[in-house]
């Protein structure tokens, strides 16, 4: 068995965790779970793409035409139709790798959640800015923020480097 195979070894503490899709840990407790460890005839196969093979077929209970199409497998596959073969295929696996590598439509759902939860958050800052916060001083008024600058350059505040630098007190404007 290969090591990413994800199995319980009693000897060691394994590097995969136990409750994984393919761990032998979690498929016990789920038989158990569906009622006394009688597998269903098609179990969950955990087909996937960097995992291909599953340990078990996806359908583990055959009716009548199914063992007699298992039964002819034996035999030559020359003599089996293409539809036999597909059968005996989705006997075996779940899907394809086309139908496991196609694309879903998650995304929409995923984008959807996100601006559905962006939207609410803007509501809620929103009312916060409304009905929560006081409302802001006086002291970020356009009419507040003049009056400061002009303060600032009568008193002709750090004149080196500074804003009252970049004033030209005998025009009355800022230098160029």
């Amino acid at each position: 068995m290969p090591p990413w195979a994800c199995s319980y070894h009693t000897s060691h503490v394994p590097m995969i965790p136990l409750l994984g899709p393919r761990s032998s840990f979690s498929r016990k407790w789920s038989a158990w779970a569906r009622g006394g460890g009688k597998m269903s005839p098609y179990t969950n196969c955990c087909a996937q793409r960097y995992y291909p093979m599953p340990e078990e077929p996806f359908c583990t209970e055959l009716n009548a035409e199914q063992q007699a199409l298992k039964e002819k497998e034996k035999g030559s596959w020359s003599q089996l139709t293409h539809a036999e073969k597909v059968a005996l295929y989705r006997l075996q696996f779940n899907e394809t790798f086309a139908e496991m590598n196609r694309r879903s439509n998650e995304w929409k759902t995923v984008m959807g959640c996100v601006f559905f939860f962006i939207g609410f958050a803007a509501l809620v800052i929103w009312w916060q800015r409304v009905y929560v916060f006081p409302p802001k001083p006086i002291t970020l008024t356009d009419e507040w923020k003049a009056k400061q600058l002009q303060r600032m350059l009568d008193m002709k505040v750090n004149p080196v480097q500074g804003l009252a630098s970049r004033w030209d007190y005998e025009k009355k404007q800022w230098k160029k």
